[in-house]
């Protein structure tokens, strides 16, 4: 595989607004360990190798065990997830797939027993830049190195 072009170095003003959003996202108060499981569960929906290989590798570094990272993709049948988690994952999903079904009513109430409407806000954010990091990632052509 091969980078079809460094996207930072063409145009860096674009970078920059990603990152200007990315930082709202950061100084939020979303948990960080919330904003990774965000990261992962979309990029494995948009099949975004770069994505998943760097934000697997963040999520066990902030301590995260091996056996919650790998079932991520089933995270319906794992009895490892807290409810609040699986609020944020179902609306992840929901929302990286908005185009099939919407955001369904149970999956707003669902999210927001944990979340209220500002951090709710966050929630929809963060799924945003991460799909828009990830259609960045695979339209450059981004790929994990090899460890």
């Amino acid at each position: 595989m091969e980078v079809r072009f460094n996207y930072t170095e063409v145009n860096p003003e674009a970078l920059q607004a990603m990152l200007k959003l990315e930082g709202f996202i950061k100084t939020s108060g979303l948990d960080i360990k919330l904003y990774e499981l965000i990261k992962i569960r979309a990029s494995q929906i948009n099949g975004c190798a770069f994505c998943i290989d760097m934000h697997t590798r963040d999520l066990r570094n902030m301590g995260e065990t091996e056996q919650r990272i790998n079932l991520l993709t089933a995270w319906r049948e794992a009895p490892f997830y807290s409810d609040k988690e699986k609020a944020l994952l179902e609306l992840t999903e929901t929302v990286t797939r908005i185009s099939e079904n919407g955001v369904p009513q149970a999956v707003y109430e669902n999210v927001r027993k944990h979340f209220d409407e500002k951090e709710y806000v966050v929630l929809i954010m963060a799924i945003n830049i991460i799909n828009a990091w990830n259609r960045i990632a695979i339209s450059t052509g981004m790929f994990p190195a090899a460890q």
